[in-house]
Formats: C-alpha cells, structure tokens, sequence
C-alpha cells in the first residue's frame, strides 16, 4: 500500500497530465464524427415524420449510382 501511494505521489509531483496533442485528435474526431454523421442521416431516407422536411441548404446533395464500384472507373 506504501509502494502505492509513493508513485502516486511521485506522478503528481513530476507534473504529469494529458498531453494536450490527445486532447486535440479527440475534439477534432469528435466535430468530423459529427459532421460527417449528419451529412449522412441527411442524405439517407428520411425517418417516420421527417418526410415532409427540406434539405439544409449546407448539406451536399449525394447522387446514388445503380451499380456502385461495378465496371469502369469515371474520369
């Protein structure tokens, strides 16, 4: 129990936190997560209730293709 509370002491005294570059990548995949959710909710069919509702004017219309990732590529 000594042993414990000694290195715990000891991660306090050095200063030891987060390192504020995790914090970043977990708030910046967080707003990317989102965004990228929403643009595919708006894109999908649209719930029970939802039917009648207009697009955002900032989410981008996405075409559906018949056949996607079948024959030759598009330049």
């Amino acid at each position: 129990m000594n042993l414990l509370m000694q290195t715990a002491a000891g991660a306090v005294d050095k200063g030891s936190h987060f390192p504020l570059a995790f914090t970043l990548v977990y708030v910046v995949g967080f707003i990317a997560a989102v965004t990228i959710g929403s643009i595919a909710w708006y894109n999908s069919k649209r719930p029970a209730g939802w039917e009648s509702k207009d697009r955002p004017d900032f989410v981008p219309k996405v075409e559906k293709e018949e056949t996607p990732g079948v024959g030759e590529p598009k330049s």
